[in-house]
């Protein structure tokens, strides 16, 4: 008995384990598909999709007339009748594009809009990108195809087949900022010889070759001979590096002669000591860095030799205040948000360097400052000034700042304190509470 029990069970695990096996065969079998059906059927339909077929650059699911590996053949809860969200299809095949640990990747590769480069079925370009070339990425970085397309000196790489691609990945970088194939100078050392006379003459017999090269010249092109940034240091752009550094062929060529504050004070000492004069010094100016802190030293995109926008230079110590500001420009309720705030200009409204006001405002009062673009006296009767007291704070007198918050507040209606008018007024008239 016990022997027929086992060969029943013997029998009954053989069927089990022969279910996955035909369940196989029947998916195999489609569901008795007639031939074609996953993908040349389609164009029985689809006739617009011939001229499609004959591009130059195919997908390879297409040039198979495979249709269902991305398409559903009868409904699908995604848009085109897909297999899966946009955002994840392409990376279901395409997973080596985006490593699983990168500093940095293309904002598009991430958010999965592929289609914005490439075209899902077929191209004219290789790799079946919408448009030739480096016009696919001028799409979105218009002002770098712009000033590509104009700058007096251009990088040669620029202009030489694949474009941004000698320089930059298309997708992701795993250890490189800006999507580059590795940092400078090992990445410019490809094509510049250091130890070459030419090259050695050009910068004044210094040893550069353990600079980033970014930190003088633009990697897209300038205006100025040897692509160095339109805003040049006068010691740079007149290749007096010797004005700031110890001579070419010393010991410690690149170090510099001074330190900090102390070094800017050769040439700009009539301005620093008016700058330190102030009752408030921005605490940057007193440090090791002293200037470096907030300007480049030899040459930069911007204005003054900023190391880059207000946002990204203040925000490196103000972070909390930047985030802030990005948080109220997308704010529904807060329309009111002041330009600078909006635009991210924080020198207009702070002295970048000292002052006599506090928070380094430009004027005495928020009232003046505020003044300056807001005719607050139009829109509001509410007594402010001097002898205003706040009667939250004796101490404290009323001005713009009473009531509203500077650098935004996220979603308050016109950057008040509070959410609302009556809870701001109640926070005064305790009497009219309600």
């Amino acid at each position: 008995m016990f022997q027929h029990r086992i060969i029943i069970f013997a029998i009954l695990l053989l069927a089990l384990c022969a279910l996955p096996a035909a369940a196989a065969s029947t998916t195999k079998q489609d569901f008795k598909l007639r031939a074609g059906a996953r993908g040349e059927a389609c164009l029985t339909c689809h006739t617009d999709f011939a001229e499609k077929m004959e591009q130059t650059h195919l997908h390879p699911l297409v040039k198979a007339k495979d249709c269902t590996s991305c398409h559903q053949s009868h409904a699908s809860s995604h848009e085109g009748l897909l297999t899966a969200a946009p955002t994840r299809l392409c990376l279901e095949c395409h997973a080596e594009i985006l490593p699983k640990e990168f500093n940095s990747a293309h904002s598009i590769v991430v958010t999965g809009n592929c289609q914005q480069c490439h075209d899902s079925h077929g191209s004219a370009y290789p790799s079946i990108l919408t448009q030739e070339g480096d016009r696919v990425c001028f799409e979105c970085h218009a002002d770098i195809g712009q000033k590509t397309q104009n700058a007096r000196f251009k990088h040669e790489p620029v202009d030489m087949e694949k474009g941004c691609l000698n320089c930059h990945r298309p997708h992701a970088s795993e250890k490189q900022n800006h999507l580059l194939k590795a940092a400078p100078p090992t990445l410019c050392l490809d094509c510049h010889r250091t130890n070459e006379a030419r090259f050695k003459r050009k910068h004044n017999n210094y040893r550069v070759d353990d600079f980033a090269c970014s930190d003088c010249h633009s990697p897209h092109g300038s205006d100025r001979r040897g692509i160095i940034y339109e805003t040049a240091h006068a010691p740079l752009a007149e290749g007096n590096c010797a004005a700031c550094h110890n001579p070419p062929g010393s010991a410690r060529q690149t170090t510099l002669k001074k330190q900090g504050m102390q070094l800017c004070r050769q040439c700009h000492e009539r301005w620093i000591d008016r700058q330190t004069g102030n009752n408030r010094v921005h605490w940057p100016m007193l440090t090791e860095n002293g200037c470096n802190t907030c300007h480049t030293p030899h040459a930069s995109r911007e204005e003054k030799l900023v190391r880059g926008t207000p946002v990204q230079v203040c925000g490196k110590c103000h972070a909390d205040t930047v985030a802030l500001q990005e948080r109220s420009k997308k704010g529904r309720k807060d329309e009111k948000l002041c330009e600078p705030v909006r635009q991210g200009q924080c020198n207009r409204c702070h002295a970048p360097h000292g002052g006599r006001q506090v928070l380094l405002f430009e004027t005495s009062s928020s009232i003046e400052l505020c003044g300056r673009c807001h005719e607050w006296q139009t829109h509001s009767t509410h007594p402010i000034g001097e002898t205003v007291i706040d009667t939250r704070n004796k101490n404290l007198t009323l001005d713009c700042l009473s009531c509203h918050r500077g650098c935004g507040t996220a979603d308050n209606p016109m950057m008040l304190s509070f959410a609302t008018t009556y809870d701001l007024c109640v926070s005064c008239h305790v009497d009219r509470r309600r």
